[in-house]
């Protein structure tokens, strides 16, 4: 996983003065997502791409709605 994309991640959730548990499960939320697509770069992924994630949550992760919610 490109360490250098995740880095930038962090930066700007530290910008927000988010706790650092709220830093370490957005992080682990995309690392799933950029696995979950092959390890393919985030910018090079769409709306679909996400949806795609949001269903295989729901459906066979059985992930609750609440947690899909976006903030």
């Amino acid at each position: 996983m490109a360490s250098e994309f995740m880095n930038q991640v962090r930066v700007a959730i530290r910008l927000h003065h988010y706790s650092k548990r709220t830093e370490e499960s957005y992080c682990q939320w995309i690392r799933r997502y950029i696995l979950f697509h092959n390890k393919q770069h985030p910018k090079h992924m769409n709306e679909s791409h996400i949806e795609a994630f949001l269903s295989y949550l729901a459906i066979q992760r059985d992930v609750s709605p609440s947690t899909q919610t976006a903030h």
